[in-house]
């Protein structure tokens, strides 16, 4: 039997056709050449920068070496020519746990040529006590950096400063301003530097927050708020077995309160309020004149701590002992950050920078957990506000085994570079 053959021309056209299917399946988009080769070469200056950071203890409440890792931050970035200055605290907002003095935030702006506005924040202290340094000295062993506070987040601190000496050397300065801002209590819930962060990140076109990116990576749009509600209720005492009558029991009136307000919680929109400490009396046969009580509260959104603390000043006014007085107050330890379409943009861009290094990057715009100064950030800004820009890693707050991953800076490297440069010219629309 004959068969019939397709016209040559026909026959050109699917060639051709299927020629380009498979070029385009190939074909992804290729690493920029030369940042990619400078983050290669930034990779041991970042780890020796790491190595002098870590040998700097700086918990929250050592003040003298919380200065000198100041000073050490500082003075790179001045030798990157930036305009720095170390700050001291004026605007403190005092915590029930505010330790009386506050550590130092290193402030440092780059002018550049165009006219978008970047912040990159991260921060300086740690929660450890000085002299544990001995027992998590900087080692490399591997693919892992070890030492104290390198996860949490010494790794932020180099890799800003690192990030912006790959810029100096690209000699690239379309950004209007570039903003660094590292401050010294970060662990502390932020007392001295929280609205300092807010002001400065008001008017930025996008706020990248280098904590550390997990064992996978990930960047977070989005985190729980962490707040603390305080009762203390003043009663009078009396004898217990003798003269009940005569006192005003603190003790009951709290347990009335704390009952009265054990169903504030709302978990299907992710607010949540849990009483988790109390204390009352001195003396089994004395009515108890003070009865405190603590609770933690989690929230997704500013506005529902508001509403929260407003329903907690309303329950406070139904007493079940009449002569008793109830106190209460509520802080706001970390508002939430609430993940928006400006941030979504900035890290969908961040994926496709990524996928140049033919790697993947996962975003996660859900909370999980809470405590970051990218909240703070992001209370008065319109721009982006990304968080965890830092290197992979494990293991922080722990006694021995905190680390980052050291094949995660080139790759983070090149993001940063390539998010401030693609932000700062416009390419994401």
């Amino acid at each position: 039997m004959l068969r019939s053959h397709p016209a040559p021309s026909l026959l050109r056209a699917l060639t051709a056709s299927l020629w380009l299917t498979c070029a385009a399946t190939m074909v992804r988009a290729e690493p920029v050449a030369d940042v990619h080769a400078l983050a290669q070469k930034e990779q041991q200056p970042l780890l020796d920068t790491l190595r002098d950071l870590v040998n700097i203890e700086s918990g929250s409440k050592d003040i003298e070496g919380l200065n000198q890792i100041a000073e050490r931050v500082a003075g790179q970035l001045k030798q990157l020519g930036g305009d720095v200055e170390i700050l001291q605290p004026t605007d403190i907002t005092r915590l029930d746990d505010t330790p009386e003095t506050i550590g130092p935030a290193v402030h440092a702006v780059f002018k550049g040529t165009g006219s978008k506005k970047i912040m990159l924040i991260a921060h300086m202290d740690t929660v450890y006590l000085k002299g544990m340094l001995k027992d998590q000295p900087f080692r490399v062993d591997g693919d892992k950096a070890y030492g104290l506070g390198i996860a949490d987040d010494k790794q932020g601190v180099a890799l800003i400063l690192h990030t912006v000496a790959l810029l100096q050397k690209l000699s690239f300065r379309d950004y209007g301003t570039l903003t660094v801002l590292t401050n010294g209590d970060e662990e502390i819930s932020s007392p001295g530097w929280r609205s300092t962060i807010t002001k400065f990140a008001s008017d930025q076109d996008a706020v990248f927050s280098f904590e550390g990116g997990g064992t996978d990576g990930l960047l977070r749009l989005a985190t729980s708020g962490i707040g603390s509600a305080y009762l203390t209720v003043h009663g009078k005492s009396s004898h217990a077995g003798a003269r009940p009558e005569g006192g005003v029991n603190a003790l009951y009136e709290l347990s009335h309160q704390v009952l009265q307000m054990k169903d504030l919680s709302k978990p299907e929109q992710g607010l949540k309020l849990n009483w988790t400490v109390s204390k009352s009396g001195t003396n089994r046969n004395v009515i108890p004149a003070e009865a405190t009580a603590q609770a933690d509260a989690r929230a997704l959104k500013v506005s529902d701590f508001d509403a929260l603390q407003k329903a907690l000043q309303d329950k406070i006014k139904n007493r079940l002992l009449p002569d008793s007085k109830v106190d209460l107050k509520f802080e706001v330890r970390r508002p939430p950050l609430e993940a928006h379409e400006a941030s979504r943009q900035v890290a969908a861009h961040g994926k496709s920078i990524y996928a140049e290094l033919g790697m993947t990057l996962r975003v996660d715009e859900r909370a999980t957990g809470g405590g970051t100064d990218a909240a703070f950030a992001a209370l008065r800004t319109k721009g982006a506000v990304v968080e965890g820009m830092g290197l992979s890693g494990f293991g922080a707050h722990s006694n021995d085994a905190e680390y980052v991953q050291v094949g995660s800076i080139v790759p983070r490297l090149y993001l940063a570079t390539r998010m401030i440069m693609d932000v700062s010219s416009g390419k994401l629309k």
